[in-house]
Order: structure tokens, then C-alpha cells, then sequence
């Protein structure tokens, strides 16, 4: 659900089935879907759109500014297959955006590359991102760690999600959605894992459990993805992108697994009991973090950026069309 309120405040809902546990990190209550707690999340956009000082912040329907890293919680529904996901990147558009893991409260800005904002090409038959692309809170890629499976450590980033439904969110957008499977790409030498979901408000979505029924219902999405995120990097020089597991995609089960790790990951980096480095673990919520900040501290934050302001015009590049050989 997403009401505009002006030209820089936005909705967005989440929903909380559980008490979270210190301890495990998992829950120690499930509430029927009546009793659930919904979240209200309002979006409040900063600076120039399309220019480097554009950010979009976050904050509660009470007005507290959180950070969509740290303070929205990451399991959604009853289950441990149902979590909170934060929309990044809307489908078809171009513009990489992303949780700033190093800003404080972490707002959606968007990525810089030399000196200038970041786009990513259109790979023919490919216009953009192919599906909703953003991140699960309270999730981080541990760079210290070196996977088993893939042998490589993590990106220092949350993890990150690709979700199939049919509509086009909105950046800042907090979406539930169901895990469906996984896809490990190794990004120069990094684990870099992709969370296959789908938006539980997506009509498919009841009959879209498992990864085999995106195959059955979505024909040629999966490979279409593997073969996105081989060649996007192409037209910048760089060479394919290369997969764990052959370039499969692994079950609903093991994404869980490997959610549950990062999210383990996260914990740590929050209670500070490992070396997160340059990462922003700035929040409002997270219970005896020796990052907690107050209310005051928060608003100051956002307060200090810019005021948002009229869109600058894309560059040309955004529409421009790369045709790769075979």
C-alpha cells in the first residue's frame, strides 16, 4: 500500500508476526495474522532527484526517522519464508540505487561510479532492472566470511532480492514478500547471493511457492535472470559475471538458510562483536546496540540534507541499447 502525501513524503506498510529473540534472532512468539503489528513507513526524499545529494529517508507513521538497514525488522509474516523487503529499484528503470550502508540511517541514495551516478545499461532484449530489485533488512553480507558452497566472502551489503511479482513498486517501497529460491554470483571474486521472492499481494502469488513453479508459470524469467546478471557489467568493460552451483538456482529451504546466516551476520555487526569498518550501524530500534542514537540525533540527520528540490533530466546514455554477441 502506497499513498502520496506530497511531493516528498510516501507510505509504505510492513508487518511484524513475531517477537524477535536477543539470543536466537528468531522468534520466541507467533501471533495469529489477526494480532499482527503493521508498520507504517513514511518516505521523506532529500536533495535534487538525479543528482549526487538526492536521498530518500525513512521514519515510522509517528514521525521517527529510522534506518530501513537496521530498524525495519526482517521477518514479516508466521513463517520464516514471509519477510520485509526494501524496493531499491523499481523494474524497467535504470538508475542503481541502494540502501548507502555507510551514511547515517542509511537512506536510498543513489550509486556513484568515478565521480558520476550510476546506470545501468540496457543489454538487449533487457530494458534495465527485470524485476523489483532492493534489499532484506537487517541482513549483511559478512565480508570476513568465506562461504563454504561458493568460496568467496560476502559483499558487505544486505542481501539482496529480486521479486517477480507483476507490480511496479516505487524506491523506499516496503513490500512482504515470499522466498522462492536463490542464485549465487560471484562478483569478482565475492559471494554475491540473489534472493528470488515474490510480492505476497501478487495474484500468482498463492500458487507460486517454489522455484519450479516460477518455471511453470513464469517461463523464461530464471534464465533470463541468470543471463542479466552475466552481462550488465559487460558494457562497462568487465567481464561475465560467473556463478556457484553451475549457475543454478537453489531451493526456497536453502535461501532460508542462507537468509538466516546474514541475518546472524547482522546481529553481530549491530551488537558490535565483529569488525564492520566503514559500515553506518547508526539506528533507533535495535536493543543494546552500542549504536543506538535518540530521536534528536536521528531528526538532525536528516534535517541537515538538502530540501527536496525539482529532478534533474537523465542522461542520454539511460536509453541506450547494447548488443552483445553470442
Amino acid at each position: 500500500m502506497r499513498l502520496l502525501l506530497n511531493p516528498f513524503f510516501r507510505f509504505s506498510t510492513a508487518y511484524v508476526g513475531s517477537q524477535t529473540s536477543l539470543k536466537t534472532g528468531f522468534s520466541s512468539q507467533i501471533l495469529p495474522f489477526h494480532l499482527r503489528k503493521m508498520l507504517h513507513y513514511k518516505m521523506e526524499e532529500r536533495g535534487q532527484p538525479n543528482t549526487l545529494d538526492y536521498r530518500i529517508y525513512f521514519k515510522t507513521s509517528e514521525g521517527k526517522y529510522i534506518s530501513p538497514f537496521h530498524d525495519i525488522p526482517l521477518f514479516a509474516g508466521d513463517d520464516q519464508t514471509m519477510f520485509n523487503m526494501v524496493v531499491e529499484i523499481p523494474r524497467w528503470t535504470n538508475a542503481k540505487m541502494e540502501i548507502a550502508t555507510k551514511d547515517p540511517l542509511n537512506p536510498i541514495k543513489q550509486d556513484v561510479k568515478k565521480g558520476k551516478l550510476r546506470y545501468v545499461a540496457n543489454v538487449f532484449p533487457h530494458k534495465g532492472y527485470i524485476w523489483n530489485y532492493g534489499a532484506l533488512p537487517q541482513t549483511w553480507e559478512d565480508p570476513s566470511h568465506k562461504d563454504n558452497d561458493t568460496k568467496g566472502c560476502g559483499d558487505n551489503d544486505p542481501i539482496d532480492v529480486c521479486d517477480i511479482g507483476s507490480k511496479v513498486c516505487s524506491p523506499g517501497e516496503v513490500i512482504q514478500v515470499k522466498v522462492l529460491g536463490i542464485l549465487a554470483m560471484i562478483d569478482e571474486g565475492e559471494t554475491d547471493w540473489k534472493i528470488i521472492a515474490i510480492n505476497v499481494e501478487d495474484k500468482d502469488a498463492p500458487n507460486i511457492n517454489r522455484i519450479d513453479d516460477v518455471r511453470k508459470l513464469r517461463p523464461g524469467y530464471l534464465e533470463s535472470t541468470v543471463d542479466w546478471f552475466k552481462k550488465y557489467k559487460v558494457p562497462d568493460g568487465k567481464p561475465e559475471n560467473q556463478f556457484a552451483f553451475n549457475g543454478e538456482f537453489k531451493d526456497k529451504d536453502f535461501a532460508v538458510e542462507v537468509i538466516k546466516s546474514t541475518h546472524q551476520f547482522w546481529k553481530a555487526l549491530t551488537q558490535k562483536q565483529t569488525d564492520g569498518g566503514a559500515i553506518n550501524c547508526k539506528n533507533v530500534s535495535v536493543c543494546k546496540s552500542p549504536f543506538q542514537c535518540s530521536e534528536e540525533e536521528a531528526c538532525s540527520i536528516v534535517q541537515s540534507a538538502p530540501t527536496f528540490g525539482i529532478s534533474d533530466t537523465l542522461p542520454e546514455e539511460v536509453d541506450k541499447w547494447y548488443f552483445l554477441p553470442k
